[in-house]
């Protein structure tokens, strides 16, 4: 069975708190979205301002594969608006639930009807495809909520919705309401789920089985409150997962992380790193059992391969590491420990794990140069020396110099702020000598007050779109920015030249 993908990433994922987009922006995350093959994009609400009008005419006249669709209420302003944008394809909504009928509307369920009907008429005689959502459907009353959907089947609507405005229903109540919309309407249904309670992709899931052929979600699962239901784990919950019957979707998985990240470097949200799919940890590895296990026959710890959504398996070392996974590990710099060495390496990993630090690639490979006494084990890129100057009226301008390999290297830049110029004078230089470019970094606040430590995470890549990721702690952003691209650089360093030698070897 197909199952439709309607994302509304554009429209309720930008009512996340501290998300605004700019024309520009809503159309580059189109484009992204097209390419991932949803079918159909909910492009904004057209009559909320002009920018967003200016998007939505960008985005129609962009040619995409993709439906595109714009949220109206029941207004004839908000349909006429749609349409001057271009829009052939409107999602129009009316509360239903007696909370919002008395608290917000102060309408009775008779008027919220009529205004349901003459919205759906009003936009099938300007020729529109129309959904028709019942906003709140989950705490509004079931025998009524039966009788707007049947209405509004009787005034042409082409869709009808069931959104769970605020996270409320359960599974169990989903199946049941959307069997009475499917029974009402005689019309194809789309699920609209929040997730307040964590159960948006579950209830939309539910939704699916009990005969909806639609789900409305937004990338990362954005949006208001607690978000929407993630597109990643509900188009790969349909696909994986072990159903009674097949199910599919115009999703390119392989281009879910790409997307996922995309969108969470433009619209500044981070992924949670524990977030199904697409979080940082969702194929890592550390816990020896765990590693030995994924090593022997990845299924036995990982439900998918990581590939199918453009993913990568990694290992990590720490205080619950197994000799296995870290062996794998050195094995991908060419170095192949004795059982003895590998044991001491083991135990210098766990003590400095045991100390609540993480074991990074680099300190991995300098506790088997104590080991292995190999002196060509070492980093390769040594900070020798740094400065920065900003100031009111004068852009941010840095100075790097770097021991790269014996041989020292200077580059100067400026930036739009001192972390910016700092980084970019090291890229100045790595791009010259190695043709390394960071490509993501990420900065957060781990605690409080005037003495705040900061974590940075950054991501570096080079000519052979290899990529390793090094974070860093610490009081001082630009200092600690500086130190985890150092980080990174060695790593991928490392990683290229102790390759290179063993395929001389």
């Amino acid at each position: 069975m197909r199952i439709r993908i309607f994302d509304t990433t554009l429209r309720d994922g930008e009512q996340t708190p501290g998300i605004s987009l700019s024309p520009d922006q809503k159309l580059s995350i189109a484009k992204k979205l097209d390419e991932l093959g949803v079918d159909a994009i909910e492009a904004g609400f057209p009559v909320i301002s002009e920018g967003e009008l200016k998007a939505i005419k960008m985005i129609t006249s962009e040619g995409l594969s993709a439906e595109i669709c714009g949220l109206c209420r029941t207004r004839k302003q908000d349909i006429d608006a749609a349409i001057d944008g271009g829009l052939n394809y409107i999602h129009t909504f009316i509360a239903t639930s007696d909370i919002h009928l008395k608290h917000k509307l102060n309408m009775t369920r008779e008027q919220a009807l009529e205004k349901a009907i003459e919205a759906v008429e009003y936009g099938k005689s300007r020729g529109l495809q129309v959904e028709f959502s019942a906003e709140d459907a989950t705490r509004t009353d079931r025998e009524f909520l039966k009788k707007v959907f049947s209405e509004v089947a009787k005034a042409g609507a082409d869709r009808i919705d069931i959104p769970d405005t605020v996270g409320y229903a359960t599974p169990e109540y989903i199946s049941q309401i959307t069997k009475d919309a499917v029974d009402a309407s005689k019309l194809p249904v789309s699920m609209h789920c929040h997730n307040d309670f964590g159960l948006a992709v579950a209830n939309a899931l539910a939704g699916v089985r009990a005969g909806a052929q639609c789900a409305h979600v937004t990338i990362n699962g954005i949006g208001e409150r607690a978000g929407n239901a993630s597109l990643e784990e509900f188009a790969m919950g349909l696909q994986c997962l072990q159903w009674d019957q097949k199910y599919e979707t115009g999703i390119k998985s392989e281009l879910i992380y790409e997307t996922s990240r995309y969108i969470s470097s433009l619209v500044g949200v981070q992924v949670q790193p524990n977030k199904a799919i697409v979080g940082d940890n969702s194929f890592g590895h550390e816990s020896g059992i765990h590693t030995h296990g994924v090593l022997s026959n990845p299924l036995t710890y990982e439900p998918i391969s990581p590939e199918l959504v453009g993913r990568k398996r990694w290992l990590q070392v720490g205080k619950h590491a197994g000799i296995h996974g870290m062996n794998a590990m050195l094995e991908e710099y060419g170095i192949t420990p004795t059982d003895d060495q590998a044991k001491q390496i083991l135990d210098k990993v766990k003590v400095l794990g045991d100390q609540g630090k993480q074991v990074s690639d680099v300190e991995l490979l300098s506790f088997a140069s104590e080991v292995l006494g190999d002196t060509g084990i070492k980093r390769i890129v040594h900070l020798t020396g740094f400065s920065v100057s900003t100031g009111i009226g004068t852009m941010p301008y840095a100075f790097v110099k770097l021991n790269i390999d014996g041989e020292d290297h200077i580059g100067t830049d400026y930036g739009v702020g001192p972390v910016d110029a700092a980084l970019n004078a090291i890229q100045k230089i790595t791009g010259k000598i190695s043709e390394i470019r960071i490509k993501d970094y990420g900065l957060a606040s781990i605690s409080g007050g005037s003495t705040a430590l900061c974590e940075v995470t950054v991501k570096v890549e080079d000519a052979d779109r290899n990529k390793v990721s090094a974070k860093s702690v610490g009081e001082d952003i630009v200092t600690t920015s500086v130190q985890a691209v150092i980080d990174g650089i060695n790593r991928i360093m490392l990683k290229k030249m102790l390759k290179e030698k063993l395929a001389k070897n």
